[in-house]
């Protein structure tokens, strides 16, 4: 059993592990690299949603480091302390993402639309999933079809792996069209990009480390379910 809970914990922490180092030590990196504009992260993320007619999207601060996001539903851009002052290309970089998810939200993305749609049923299916998956268990001691009530905890847990999946477009998307934003308007210069690339690829490595993490933890889970089915 030790070995069986191993072989699927191991590799996810150990991604998961790896994915955050390299998102912290990748930013920090670039936090010391000025950008050539001299201007901060917050300037220019005004700049690019006004460039793209959204001047009803609002910007504002956020305690915290490396907290930013965009909320689709109050229509706002929050940027943490560490990049919103900030004329580094890692802030630049962070700032021009999030506008890019304000992007894709005014122009009713696809991805963005799937994920915000599921987003209710994801928030109940990630509170239920495991504890139904442990009480189909302990009922299965008492009749085989509980066992039913396990595989619901399953597939409920699927739909937060679903969640996770669909999420993987937006973000590489909005760092796709934040770097072509910043590039075609010359906010960055071409080295400056190489590295607002390397920021932002960092980042997504840890939305497809958690996928990668879900994944394994639900196979582990069905592993669970049908070895006691037998």
């Amino acid at each position: 059993m030790i070995y069986f809970d191993l072989l699927y914990i191991l590799p996810a922490l150990i991604l998961t592990m790896w994915a955050s180092i390299r998102v912290k030590t990748t930013y920090n990196k670039y936090a010391k690299v000025n950008a050539h504009t001299g201007v901060t992260a917050t300037a220019i993320a005004r700049r690019i949603l006004d460039g793209a007619g959204l001047t009803n999207v609002s910007i504002e601060r956020i305690a915290g480091d490396l907290t930013d996001h965009y909320d689709p539903r109050t229509n706002v851009i929050r940027l943490s302390d560490s990049v919103a002052d900030s004329t580094s290309i890692a802030a630049i970089g962070v700032a021009a993402h999030e506008c890019g998810h304000a992007i894709q939200h005014a122009q009713a993305y696809a991805p963005i639309r799937i994920r915000q749609a599921i987003i209710p049923i994801t928030n109940v299916s990630s509170r239920l999933a495991v504890p139904l998956v442990l009480l189909g268990i302990l009922l299965t001691a008492y009749a085989e079809n509980f066992i039913s009530v396990a595989y619901a905890g399953v597939i409920l847990f699927g739909v937060a792996v679903l969640f996770q999946l669909v999420t993987l477009p937006v973000e590489f998307n909005a760092s796709s069209r934040a770097l072509t934003i910043l590039s075609e308007s010359g906010t960055l210069d071409a080295g400056e990009i190489k590295g607002a690339r390397r920021v932002l690829s960092a980042a997504a490595m840890t939305y497809v480390a958690a996928l990668t993490a879900s994944v394994l933890q639900m196979l582990r889970l069905l592993s669970i379910v049908n070895n006691r089915r037998r």
